[in-house]
């Protein structure tokens, strides 16, 4: 009797076990797959991240030329206002001297609003402030403080999906030792409970993550 009682117990933890495996190896599967879209998601980010900040780079520097150049003009303005005011210029030459000092101020103005639009971007200067073109084209450039914005906002997102991926992976590992544990269904239930929560909060942050990117 007593042999036919440990018998039934026997099939019961058996049938339990199985079934907590079959459970496990299912939530390892779905587990996988998730982390495997949040990976290849994520590798998207990170190329259009790396694309963001190296433009940020470009633009800075296409900025500074910008700004060498009007400092160049500023300068050369100063000396031909110098030439004036000293007197050395001859009445015959100052109209030259000074249609060059208006053909310099608005290089200087038209530096300046370069530097704005790519600063900026072009949509946020107004089309009529639209001074810097790209191959011929108007309009299209993306501003400096765009591409930092953006740079940002990809990080950001990135690293939600860094951590989806840490919480998949340890969901896997429970998946596995659940599935390794198969005389103790309890704790295979409880094991099963945990994949089921870091399964959902790894979701939950590539979803957002998806949802942050720009």
């Amino acid at each position: 009797m007593l042999q036919e009682k440990n018998k039934g117990e026997t099939v019961v933890v058996s049938v339990a076990s199985e079934r907590a495996e079959a459970i496990g190896g299912v939530l390892i599967a779905l587990f996988a797959a998730l982390m495997a879209i949040s990976q290849m998601v994520n590798g998207e980010l990170e190329e259009e991240m790396m694309i963001a900040h190296n433009n940020v780079v470009s633009y800075s520097n296409w900025y500074q030329s910008k700004s060498i150049k009007e400092s160049l003009k500023e300068s050369e303005l100063d000396y031909l206002k110098a030439l004036i005011e000293s007197g050395i210029v001859s009445e015959e030459k100052k109209p030259v001297i000074e249609q060059k000092i208006a053909e310099v101020g608005e290089k200087i103005i038209k530096y300046e609003s370069e530097k704005t639009e790519i600063l900026l971007g072009s949509k946020h200067v107004g089309k009529e402030n639209w001074v810097q073109d790209i191959e011929g084209e108007m309009g299209i450039i993306t501003g400096v403080k765009e591409w930092e914005r953006l740079t940002k906002s990809y990080d950001y997102a990135t690293k939600r999906f860094d951590y989806a991926l840490l919480f998949f992976q340890i969901c896997i590992v429970l998946g596995a030792v659940c599935i390794i544990i198969y005389d103790n269904p309890r704790l295979q239930k409880g094991l099963i409970g945990l994949m089921i929560i870091f399964g959902i909060t790894g979701a939950s942050l590539s979803i957002y993550g998806y949802l942050l990117a720009p």
